[in-house]
């Protein structure tokens, strides 16, 4: 008789390979994949087979599954007080479980919370009510002012050129803050949110320019329901069609001077936290939509015959699901490294972050590619989502920055680390 017994398979978590969650995280992410699998899928099917002169419009969809994740508390004020380590972790569940139900509408809901992000860490209440209830945008880009608002360093600037002042600039005037310009139609919720994280250039009395050619720069809490402010139309796109982006035009629009969270001495510092917790919530994102494209071709070789036998049975089939597989973990793992850095460092810096974007996001078309391959035909279809994936994924490689853009800046910092603090030596 034989003793001998089979290995068990491992104890595998909701997302894969987890261990040492703890039963507050295990609850969070089962409700948020609940909410995911129930409310967002079915919406976000929805919102991207619609018009997006329709999809947006009041009593949409769109604002159904808003009102539904109100009640879930997911906002930034549910981790105020939280420790640090604590916050880096819960929100990498949260956002990668909103992502595995649909990415645009988690997208939605990390700008949307930006405005509060910036309002709490200011610690004036003025702004904090003036966010609270309100889906927000965080209005950074500009037509003629892209990945230059993502230069931190004068010696990144092409040799002898300024920097960039772009189409939306504020003016600091005694007591009040007047802004004039517009967006790109690139800002995400920009078409119908209520409240504004402004991320823009600034004359504070004496010009735009520092002693370096270099701009100042200012981030304002601005209410957009404020005389001088219209709107674009919501922007047609190939994907993430249930995030509305659009632009925001502002006519001498007039604020307090209370309304500046960030002004010229401490605008650099604000302005990299901002976009470092951006790009984590994108390292995040890209995590669950990778999952969610490898489930959906996990469970299709599983129902799909060829060959005689099931797709699963094949040998070429289990080799590729490892290489998906493979890659699924590894994206986790970066963001929730990166993440912990940026939340928990001495000194976190947004172009560490940004490698992190970059190697979630690529990785993540990667995944999402070959998980269609899979499908055959199939997957070129309508009728299984997978197609929709490949091009919510395709938008990530250019969204919240370009990813040769962000790579380059990562190695600047690589090559300044080396220099200046001997990063890198033997």
């Amino acid at each position: 008789m034989s003793t001998q017994h089979e290995v068990q398979l491992p104890v595998v978590g909701l997302a894969g390979f987890d261990a040492g969650l703890t039963e507050d995280e295990q609850a969070v992410q089962d409700a948020v994949h609940r909410f995911a699998r129930e409310v967002m899928r079915p919406i976000g099917r929805e919102l991207d087979r619609m018009p997006a002169d329709q999809a947006f419009l009041p009593g949409s969809p769109f604002w159904q599954f808003h009102g539904e994740i109100q009640k879930l508390g997911l906002g930034p004020e549910a981790m105020s007080g939280l420790p640090p380590e604590q916050v880096s972790r819960m929100e990498g569940l949260v956002f990668q479980e909103l992502a595995w139900g649909d990415a645009g509408l988690a997208t939605s809901v990390g700008a949307g919370g930006m405005p509060m992000l910036m309002a709490q860490a200011s610690g004036q209440q003025e702004l904090i009510d003036l966010c609270e209830g309100r889906l927000g945008c965080w209005c950074a880009t500009q037509p003629d002012r892209g990945s230059d608002g993502l230069i931190l360093y004068k010696q990144e600037r092409y040799p002898g050129s300024k920097g960039n002042k772009g189409n939306l600039q504020a003016t600091f005037i005694g007591d009040e803050i007047v802004v004039n310009g517009q967006t790109s139609a690139w800002v995400s919720n920009g078409a119908v949110a209520q409240v504004a994280l402004l991320d823009i250039v600034a004359d504070y009395g004496d010009g735009f320019f520092d002693e370096h050619n270099s701009t100042y720069g200012c981030n304002i809490i601005m209410p957009l329901d404020l005389k001088g402010i219209s709107r674009g139309k919501p922007l047609e796109k190939i994907g993430k069609r249930s995030l509305p982006q659009g632009e925001i035009y502002f006519d001498n629009v007039r604020v307090p001077r209370r309304f500046a969270i960030a002004t010229r001495d401490d605008y650099d510092f604000k302005h990299a936290h901002a976009w470092a917790h951006a790009g984590t919530a994108m390292s995040h994102l890209a995590a669950g939509l990778a999952r969610a494209a490898f489930e959906l071709a996990l469970t299709y070789v599983h129902e799909r015959h060829q060959g005689g036998a099931l797709l699963a049975d094949h040998q070429l089939t289990q080799y590729r699901l490892g290489g998906i597989g493979i890659k699924v973990e590894a994206i986790r793992a970066m963001a929730r490294h990166v993440a912990h850095f940026t939340k928990c460092a001495p000194r976190p810096h947004p172009y560490f972050t940004a490698s992190g974007k970059v190697f979630c996001t690529t990785e993540m078309m990667n995944v999402v590619r070959e998980s269609l391959q899979l499908f055959g035909g199939a997957g070129l279809t309508r009728e299984f989502p997978i197609e929709k994936l490949l091009r919510d994924a395709q938008a990530m490689q250019i969204e919240d920055g370009e990813n040769n853009v962000l790579q380059t800046h990562y190695g600047y910092l690589l090559s300044r680390l080396h220099q200046q603090e001997g990063f890198g030596r033997n």
